[in-house]
């Protein structure tokens, strides 16, 4: 799932590479999509990586591979997943209910299952009432949860993998090097390791090919963090 402007960038790249081989620069991107700086290109390629659309090719200027099309594209076979014992094996179903029922003792617990988490997208834009997960209820803490399906490899060097469960515990707070949902300026959502140092805020991917994302005090909110991740073995 794509918000507008990642679909509207992936577009713009796809047809001028198709068109002359040559990638656009930055200046041309954000002319293409109307946007005030090139920060806003910087999210939406940011983006589109982490989702697996795209790739930058290492030591070239302004170089991408198209890895997904925008409309109906197959991605690349993705690596195989290693076996993370600390990970639960979970059910996926999606039973349509209307309310999650409380859990008896050694029952799961049904959490609302919300879309696919990687960057673009708000929460509230994310939320689907007729889709529930069962998890542990040894798995949850105080408060509420729900849950999230993660879409993309950012996270993968810390056990957090493409089509995994993500179990959050609903906050607006947490220590650094917690692994939170973070708002992004009011409209970008991502899973990645909260790190504060003064009035900076770091978010930290946990996969070299990814860069750390800087921030001032008031443009990233705490959505949630990570108590658990659920996984189905094929």
């Amino acid at each position: 799932m794509l918000t507008r402007k990642q679909h509207e960038l992936l577009t713009f790249i796809s047809g001028r590479l198709k068109e002359t081989g040559v990638c656009p620069s930055f200046d041309e991107m954000k002319e293409a999509l109307d946007l005030k700086s090139k920060s806003g290109i910087h999210r939406l390629i940011s983006g589109l990586e982490e989702r697996g659309f795209i790739r930058r090719l290492p030591h070239r200027a302004r170089a991408l591979e198209i890895l997904r099309e925008p409309e109906g594209g197959e991605a690349r076979p993705a690596a195989p997943k290693t076996f993370d014992p600390k990970v639960i094996q979970g059910s996926f179903a999606s039973p349509g209910l209307k309310g999650a029922p409380v859990a008896k003792p050694g029952d799961a617990v049904e959490l609302p299952l919300y879309g696919k988490i990687a960057a673009g997208t708000p929460i509230e834009a994310l939320r689907d009432h007729s889709a529930y997960v069962g998890v542990p209820p040894d798995m949850l803490g105080r408060g509420e949860h729900y849950a999230l399906e993660v879409e993309g490899d950012s996270m993968e060097e810390a056990g957090i993998l493409d089509g995994d469960i993500a179990v959050i515990q609903q906050v607006e707070t947490a220590e650094n090097g917690t692994i939170v949902v973070a708002l992004v300026e009011d409209n970008e959502v991502t899973l990645k390791r909260l790190r504060r140092k003064g009035q900076s805020v770091a978010l930290e991917p946990a996969n070299a090919k990814y860069e750390t994302r800087i921030f001032g005090p008031d443009q990233v909110k705490v959505q949630g963090k990570l108590v658990g991740i659920m996984r189905r073995y094929h």
